[in-house]
C-alpha cells in the first residue's frame, strides 16, 4: 500500500513500511546504520543479539520497503539508509500524529460538554 491522502483528507500510511519499522531489531539496525553510515550483515550481527542470518533477513525486509539500499562489496553487501524513504516515513508519522491529536481534541471537547451538561 502506498501512502497518500484519502478522500476525507486524512493521511494513509504505508503498512509495509511501518511493519518493517515496527520490529525492534530492525529499528536498532537502522540506528546503527545511521550512526555508522553503512554496514554489512556481518558487522551488524556483531553488534546485535541475533545471528548473521537473522540480520540478513531483517536487511532484506528493510531493503524491500526501501529504507536501506545495498551495494555489492565482495562476498557481502554494504547497506546504507535511504534518506528520502526515511524522511517519508517520518513525514507519515508526523501526519498520523497530527490526525490523532485532532481526534483526541474532539473527544476531549465532547467529554467536557457531557460533563458540563451533567453539572447543569
Amino acid at each position: 500500500m502506498s501512502a497518500g491522502v484519502t478522500a476525507s483528507g486524512t493521511a494513509t500510511v504505508d503498512d509495509d513500511l511501518w511493519s518493517a519499522i515496527g520490529d525492534p531489531t530492525r529499528r536498532r539496525m537502522l540506528d546503527l546504520l545511521l550512526t555508522d553510515g553503512e554496514g554489512t550483515a556481518t558487522t551488524l550481527s556483531q553488534r546485535l543479539p541475533v545471528t548473521r542470518q537473522a540480520v540478513a533477513k531483517h536487511l532484506g525486509v528493510l531493503d524491500r520497503v526501501g529504507l536501506v539500499r545495498a551495494v555489492p562489496a565482495g562476498k557481502e553487501k554494504r547497506y546504507r539508509v535511504d534518506d528520502e524513504q526515511l524522511a517519508r516515513a517520518a513525514a507519515q508519522l508526523a501526519s498520523v500524529g497530527s490526525t490523532w491529536d485532532a481526534r483526541l481534541q474532539r473527544i476531549k471537547r465532547i467529554a467536557e460538554t457531557i460533563h458540563q451538561n451533567q453539572q447543569d
